[in-house]
């Protein structure tokens, strides 16, 4: 556990280039970001700004170009991963539990093919957070669904809140980014805009900028 007043992520200069045969693309350019244990985070932006660069990045399934990120007062280049121990049963009973919240129990049995899209996203939050995880990180959870299934999703995500779990979404929608105590608005690979969610949504659409681009 990181030490009381460390944040439990910051990230320092983290820039993200990808190369081609003739192109550099920068998908971030110096992102400076603190997140504190327990906090519920809304990341938005218009297409190609850098927020699911950035999310890959949290989640340790892509590294920086330059710059430090610094896990629970870890830089993740040191940062060893294991995987946790469940008995069988424990498993089984969480897997359960998480179909039954998102309405997918009745499908337990069915494989991925046998499933529509929308019931496969459903099953993928269901895993997610069957684990009851410190950190969620979700990379548009309501995209592929309809406005009940979406805020069943998002009432799966206050609950994991409520626990104490860190929460960073990626959302267009401004309905659920309202959900989270913290907006923060990427334009460019950069942060152009940082608020509690509810004024820094409504600064923006006062704007005139549209959050669903």
């Amino acid at each position: 556990m990181s030490p009381a007043g460390q944040p439990l992520i910051h990230l320092e200069g983290v820039k993200k280039v990808f190369y081609t045969d003739e192109v550099e693309t920068h998908a971030l350019a110096g992102i400076h970001l603190e997140i504190q244990r327990g906090q519920y985070i809304s990341i938005a932006g218009p297409s190609g700004c850098g927020k699911s660069t950035l999310l890959s990045i949290l989640g340790l399934l892509d590294t920086p170009t330059d710059g430090t990120y610094v896990l629970n007062d870890r830089s993740v280049a040191d940062l060893p991963l294991a995987e946790r121990g469940m008995k069988a049963a424990e498993r089984k009973e969480r897997v359960m539990a998480a179909l039954e919240k998102v309405e997918m129990s009745h499908r337990a049995k069915h494989l991925p093919s046998q499933l529509s899209g929308g019931q496969q996203q459903r099953v993928a939050v269901a895993r997610a957070v069957g684990g009851s995880p410190s950190i969620l990180l979700a990379d548009e959870p309501t995209g592929n669904l309809d406005s009940k299934n979406g805020e069943a999703v998002m009432g799966l995500l206050q609950e994991l809140h409520r626990e104490g779990a860190t929460i960073c979404m990626v959302t267009h929608d401004p309905r659920y980014a309202k959900h989270a105590e913290r907006s923060i608005h990427l334009f460019d690979g950069r942060v152009v805009e940082e608020d509690a969610a509810h004024q820094g949504v409504k600064d923006l659409e006062e704007s005139g900028f549209d959050m669903r681009t």
